[in-house]
């Protein structure tokens, strides 16, 4: 499971995959969570814009685990 620190309050699904490198656009994560292959903490996601959280799993295709860490002080 890879970590993903983020220098931000807050971020959603789409910016965050962007910032982790799994996609290049935000269409790609949108064919991803429309295919549902996409969960956080387990539960199948299809919201793109969904506010993700301090310690959120996201999950690409059972394959790729990414934890959130949100770091408020940059």
């Amino acid at each position: 499971m890879e970590q993903i620190v983020v220098n931000s309050k807050e971020i959603n699904l789409m910016q965050f995959l962007k910032w982790a490198n799994v996609v290049v656009s935000g269409s790609e994560v949108k064919m991803l969570v429309d295919e549902r292959l996409v969960t956080v903490n387990g539960d199948s996601e299809y919201r793109y814009r969904r506010k993700l959280k301090h310690g959120d799993i996201v999950e690409i295709d059972n394959q790729l685990k990414l934890v959130v860490i949100i770091n408020e002080n940059n």
